[in-house]
């Protein structure tokens, strides 16, 4: 298995010290946020739609920059990264994206493949990978088609398996089951909560309450861009104004 990059010891991947984003004068997607995710935990991330849950993941992912306050993710100021070391980040940070983001002219195999080429994985190597994280997701027979021909549900376990094959040390994943079955749903999950086993720092952004409950993993519920409840493990539960 690939040796991890490690933080300093002890250091948590993710810390926001007051983190504000606003797109529009006044108008703030997040607003004050701090908080603090330790290495392997894994956070359900809840909330209305508008909540500013997106706006979260795109910040810990460098996909924009905050207006006010500071995010270290993996030690790094993202808002102090230099265009050159962007990339670098990204590639020890896996992502599900909503719209999957997957590139059309290329097979599922290729797609998941990308992140591995992407760092001089030799070629056998990598095709056992991703042969073998496809198995894990129920899509090595599909390896050689192109996702135009899948589901929007095979399409979103492309998307996972693509996040999981460079065994990120931050996996972010945006209603990574939102169209999926209930079976297929537990099976992927089961599939994330795993990577966390193994070291991973886990977010995943859900409107699905059954499985902040099923899970008892710790919740963090946005309200109007502002944490309205931090729940640790084992004791997470929705409030009512969820």
């Amino acid at each position: 298995m690939r040796r991890r990059a490690t933080n300093p010891a002890g250091e948590p991947p993710v810390r926001m010290y007051h983190v504000s984003k606003s797109y529009m004068a006044g108008q703030y997607a997040l607003h004050d946020v701090s908080l603090e995710v330790r290495r392997g935990e894994f956070v359900f991330l809840t909330g209305a739609s508008g909540a500013g849950k997106t706006t979260l993941l795109e910040l810990i992912f460098a996909a924009t920059e905050p207006s006010e306050g500071q995010i270290l993710v993996l030690g790094r100021n993202v808002a102090r990264l230099g265009a050159g070391a962007v990339p670098a980040l990204r590639r020890r940070v896996g992502v599900v994206f909503q719209d999957f983001k997957l590139l059309d002219d290329r097979t599922v195999e290729e797609n998941v493949r990308l992140a591995l080429d992407v760092i001089g994985t030799p070629r056998r190597e990598a095709r056992t990978r991703v042969f073998q994280l496809l198995k894990s997701v129920g899509l090595q027979h599909r390896r050689f088609h192109h996702p135009k021909s899948l589901s929007g549900g095979e399409q979103q376990r492309v998307a996972l398996a693509r996040a999981l094959v460079n065994e990120p040390e931050i996996l972010l994943a945006d209603e990574p089951t939102g169209n999926l079955d209930p079976e297929l749903t537990i099976e992927i999950m089961d599939l994330i909560m795993a990577a966390a086993t193994r070291g991973t720092t886990v977010i995943v952004a859900t409107h699905d309450h059954s499985l902040i409950d099923r899970y008892g993993k710790r919740m963090l519920r946005l309200e109007n861009g502002r944490i309205a409840e931090d729940q640790p493990a084992a004791t997470a539960r929705l409030g009512s104004g969820a």
